[in-house]
């Protein structure tokens, strides 16, 4: 049977194969597609129906797009920018992912005008984007804001940036533009064959154009297939947001401290839900 057209894309333990062989306990702890079988020169039908309709949700939320009025209207009582890659259009972005890290001529403006009138900086600004899964940020994108802004009572925090035609990178000139001494765009995911919309989170202290990825932090994998959930996506960023502003750095230099201390037996200080 066909899996509901909201379910991930997984091929039933045991498709079209005897029962009891090999490969079975493996496939029922992973969607990877294992010892799916041989019918002939081919895969068995249900396995290559599997992963046809995997194919097509995955290039559906690449050139689905993204419904800006409907994640706003989820959001909480915060004030909301809109701005533009250099991107004009979708088939450009996905051809020139150069143009999907700059703003274009009227997202400058717009930044300037709602930067801080009293010369003191926003500690963060959250950026949605709709990368390469408008879907995940449609599904994820407002729930795992509203968890973040419940744990960062106490910091200022910038106007949220609606991103359209954007890449990761993009958050640097917008966090410069806004004068935000951290960044933390939310982005959809590139789809895979069992996920496609999964939400990746990447934070940048100090963003400005001509930051590399290894000075970035990134939490991804925020989707509802056995992945992070918005509280534990949140969790995380509310601990990468405090020890970024507090050490001064994102990236390479600053590593998850959270497992650490669960696996200690504490719990990680400051992140309630955690």
């Amino acid at each position: 049977m066909t899996p509901a057209a909201d379910s991930p894309a997984v091929v039933p333990a045991g498709a079209d194969l005897p029962d009891g062989d090999r490969w079975a306990a493996l496939r029922r702890a992973t969607p990877a597609r294992i010892g799916l079988g041989r019918s002939g020169d081919a895969l068995p039908l249900r396995p290559m129906l599997d992963f046809q309709l995997a194919h097509a949700r995955a290039r559906d939320a690449v050139h689905a797009a993204l419904d800006v009025a409907a994640i706003v209207s989820a959001l909480p009582p915060h004030p909301v920018l809109r701005v533009h890659s250099a991107a004009p259009d979708r088939r450009t972005y996905l051809r020139r992912p150069d143009l999907g890290r700059q703003l274009d001529a009227d997202a400058a403006a717009t930044l300037r005008e709602a930067a801080p009138a009293d010369g003191q900086s926003f500690d963060l600004v959250f950026i949605v984007a709709d990368g390469l899964s408008a879907k995940a940020v449609a599904s994820h994108a407002a729930p795992v804001i509203q968890a973040c802004l419940r744990r960062l009572d106490g910091y200022r925090i910038a106007p949220i940036v609606m991103a359209e035609q954007a890449r990761v990178a993009l958050g640097d000139p917008v966090g410069e533009g806004l004068g935000a001494r951290l960044s933390v765009v939310l982005i959809g995911e590139r789809p895979g064959l069992s996920v496609a919309d999964s939400l990746g989170i990447y934070l940048t202290y100090a963003p400005r154009p001509g930051r590399r990825d290894s000075e970035r932090n990134c939490i991804s994998n925020v989707h509802g297939h056995g992945g992070l959930t918005p509280d534990q996506a949140a969790g995380k960023v509310a601990w990468f947001v405090r020890e970024a502003l507090r050490r001064g750095l994102t990236g390479v230099g600053l590593k998850d401290g959270i497992e650490e201390a669960l696996l200690e037996g504490g719990r990680a200080p400051d992140l309630p839900g955690i």
